[in-house]
């Protein structure tokens, strides 16, 4: 039925890669070119190896390889739910996991992640598994769970410590050949990234300097005092209020009643607030993305309080108690939902990141833009618009340039695209203090050559 649902909505908004994971594309296609991987273009986001070798697998489609990134994201959600599912129903029971993919799906800030192409879905659904295949058969499968965390190392650093705990986790028990084999495998994630950025860069740490410097730039690195505040909001934020209170309820029962189930979860919620504190102190971007793993485990947690109520005797006064509980917070949450959830904006939200891209590819594509496009390079307002008009023309990093970087001066020939309307200024002209509105208008001597719903293209030539 999900997996139904998940194609129906990939039909009915086909939306396209959000500013990562078109750059994922754009290196993949660099890389089969044999050209020089551009990490170290204006604001290029943190480069991911497995993301970089799935955009050059997808390169040969050409045009498509957009709709299917996305679609990749969209079923990787479907595996990421059944994995929510099958940890739930591991650590408790049928009831509680089920529980819990219900309150996935119900949290939009997931499914819309997977709209848009977003990494961090096939991570999330990458741990899930790994998780549940330990949580079942603890210790027996080591080899098949470094696996898949190298492979979730290998999308987004966070999953470095989870390989190394495992690691720590298994020695104890291990021979040592079997020791050194499981350290290459935990290792793999931070030994292909760190030979990946020396490869294109000749800085083997070039990702956590860039993405240092990028997250001061924009204005994502709060300081280590900001870090329990956003902690606290952001998992408010992605799993809601109802959620976390259920959460809490559900973990002090668990720890009375059977502190043994809540082993797993317990382990990848401390890890993954454990890490969004470190990047914190590392100075990196501090955004709720990386709360994606707790926030999971807080559903579980919550799952536990709505139908953990079936792991007592029947009859029982606690049990029925229990029950008046869970169907308290779940009127507690249809009504919180109903009085906050615009789904009239979720699904402009949505349209928008559609009728964006084929407005961006209609005036870029517009024949009277022929001349202009071959005598000077293309400028943006900022950042935002970059991969996307590089990955439509097929242009190089020289082809596409943001007016608001201090190496790029006053345009003198080629063609500026203006962004217009509200919505589209707000998400790609205008998304930070630090942009300019000037460079967001036609530069002196450029006139109107083509217009589209959202932009307008000036040429000089």
């Amino acid at each position: 039925m999900l997996a139904l649902a998940a194609l129906v909505g990939f039909l009915v908004y086909p939306t396209y890669p959000n500013y990562d994971s078109y750059y994922s594309l754009l290196w993949g296609r660099e890389l089969l070119d044999l050209d020089q991987l551009s990490f170290e273009a204006y604001r290029a986001p943190t480069e991911h190896p497995l993301a970089i070798a799935f955009g050059a697998l997808l390169t040969p489609l050409g045009d498509g390889a957009d709709r299917v990134l996305v679609a990749f994201a969209v079923a990787s959600f479907v595996g990421l739910t059944a994995g929510v599912y099958a940890l739930g129903k591991t650590a408790f029971t049928p009831l509680v996991g089920a529980a819990a993919a219900a309150l996935l799906v119900t949290r939009f800030d997931f499914p819309f992640l997977a709209a848009r192409g977003y990494i961090d879905i096939p991570y999330l659904a990458v741990v899930l598994w790994a998780a549940v295949i330990e949580a079942r058969r603890p210790r027996e499968r080591p080899v098949l769970v470094l696996a898949l965390l190298a492979a979730a190392g290998l999308m987004r650093p966070e999953a470095w410590l989870l390989a190394g705990l495992y690691w720590l986790w298994l020695v104890p028990r291990a021979s040592w050949p079997d020791r050194a084999r499981f350290a290459v495998l935990a290792a793999i994630g931070p030994l292909v990234w760190a030979a990946t950025d020396l490869a294109v860069t000749g800085n083997p740490l070039y990702s956590l300097t860039a993405t240092s410097e990028l997250a001061e730039e924009l204005g994502r690195d709060k300081g280590v005092g900001a870090v329990p505040e956003a902690l606290y909001s952001f998992l408010i934020k992605l799993a809601k209020f109802p959620v976390v209170v259920g959460a809490a309820a559900g973990f002090a029962l668990a720890l009375v009643l059977t502190p043994r189930r809540l082993g797993m979860p317990l382990v990848l919620f401390a890890v993954g607030a454990g890490t969004f504190t470190m990047v914190g102190l590392a100075g990196l971007s501090v955004i709720d993305r990386y709360l994606l793993v707790p926030s999971l485990c807080l559903m579980i947690f919550a799952a536990a309080f709505l139908a953990g109520w079936t792991m007592l005797r029947e009859g029982s006064r606690w049990r029925r108690l229990w029950m008046a509980g869970a169907a308290a917070l779940v009127v507690f949450g249809v009504v919180f939902t109903a009085t906050r959830v615009n789904l009239t904006r979720l699904d402009s939200e949505l349209r928008f990141r559609g009728d964006a891209h084929v407005a961006l590819q209609s005036v870029l594509r517009d024949p009277a833009l022929g001349p202009a496009l071959r005598c000077g390079p293309i400028y943006v307002p900022n950042h935002k618009l970059i991969p996307d008009v590089r990955w439509i023309l097929d242009r190089s990093r020289a082809g596409v340039l943001a007016r608001s970087s201090p190496r790029v001066g006053t345009p003198r020939r080629g063609v500026a695209i203006v962004v217009h309307q509200r919505i589209a200024l707000f998400k790609q002209a205008l998304v930070s203090e630090a942009d300019d509105p000037v460079d967001n208008l036609p530069p002196p001597g450029f006139t109107r050559a083509a217009t589209s719903r959202y932009y307008a293209a000036y040429a000089r030539c």
